[in-house]
């Protein structure tokens, strides 16, 4: 099978890893991807950019015009391949913009939108919108196994939390998603990922890379007060991607509906903290607490049997190996 993708946000976190993961030794297929760098650099796929399988454009999902030159590219090079797939990797998903309505919205809903409606019209075979977890919000975990993509969401209200205002909006391209399938326009699904991380994040806002970085330059951490009682699950970028792929590669379960993926070894954040410094060398940190995040979950535990039992998905990457290879390009970067 020789596909063609059309990915957005190709250097950021999912996108620059599936660009690895797709064109490995030997593979036929190719990849158009687009990003703005709002969140990311060309750094991440800069090995990548002689590679005639690879194109990339400095691209904005919310520009028009834009959007329909990587339209047309498409529609060139489409009949040369057995399927066209269009992936969303496009999101802003950084903590600091939860709270800001309009810095999510454009992207994640209108944008979203418009890409699946071209993928539509270029009569694709599959699309695939990757989504989140946030979705949950404070619901986000059971005494069951984790929350199932069945399981009713109560979602925090404005006047809780603004953060809320991303959940939603990723949410409602959930609906997008179910909608373009149910109407036989295109077979895809959205995944709601859990806490992703990777060893080469540009700009490190989440936690694991923040843990690291603060040890690394002041040999302490400063948590929010949350972080006394939180725990996660944390699902290396590897993982991530492989599921996207296992999606593709199984039109049975390209339905319309929702997928959870993530792993099952859950970690306090002060556990976290302390993993990362004994990797470190770091003996009894410095741990303390400021600041306070609303409608922060006190635990995000995701079930996964579905996308278990529907592909021949699983994780991969254990915490411990993750955090070795994040530890080492961080401490890497400082020699260079």
């Amino acid at each position: 099978m020789k596909r063609l993708y059309v990915i957005s946000g190709v250097t950021g976190m999912t996108g620059n890893e599936l660009v690895r993961q797709i064109l490995t030794d030997g593979s036929a297929d190719k990849i158009l991807g687009f990003d703005n760098f709002f969140a990311s650099s060309i750094e991440t796929v800069r090995d990548y950019l002689q590679d005639e399988r690879f194109e990339f454009f400095e691209y904005d999902l919310n520009k028009p015009d834009q959007m329909a030159d990587i339209g047309r590219r498409a529609a060139a090079l489409q009949p040369g391949y057995d399927e066209l797939v269009y992936i969303n990797c496009a999101a802003v998903v950084h903590t600091e913009h939860f709270y800001h309505v309009y810095a999510t919205f454009d992207t994640n809903v209108t944008g979203m939108n418009a890409f699946l409606r071209q993928a539509i019209s270029l009569k694709a075979q599959k699309f695939i919108n990757c989504s989140t977890s946030e979705v949950y919000s404070m619901n986000s975990w059971n005494a069951h196994g984790g929350v199932k993509e069945s399981d009713y969401i109560t979602m925090a209200v404005a006047e809780h939390s603004q953060r809320t205002s991303y959940a939603a909006g990723k949410l409602m391209t959930e609906f997008f998603m179910k909608d373009a399938v149910d109407t036989g326009k295109i077979r895809g699904c959205s995944i709601r990922f859990a806490n992703v991380y990777s060893h080469n994040e540009r700009f490190p806002k989440h936690i694991i890379p923040f843990i690291i970085n603060s040890l690394k330059d002041t040999g302490k951490v400063v948590l929010l007060e949350n972080s006394r009682v939180n725990k996660r699950t944390f699902l290396n970028n590897y993982d991530s991607c492989s599921a996207v792929l296992a999606l593709v590669q199984t039109d049975s379960a390209l339905d319309g509906t929702i997928y959870n993926v993530a792993t099952d070894e859950e970690i306090s954040i002060i556990d976290l903290a302390k993993l990362c410094a004994e990797k470190m060398g770091i003996h009894d940190p410095v741990i303390e607490f400021s600041g306070y995040r609303a409608s922060d979950p006190e635990r995000r535990l995701l079930n996964t049997d579905k996308i278990r039992t529907r592909t021949s998905w699983v994780p991969k990457v254990d915490l411990s190996t993750g955090l070795d290879a994040c530890i080492k390009n961080y401490l890497a970067g400082d020699a260079e």
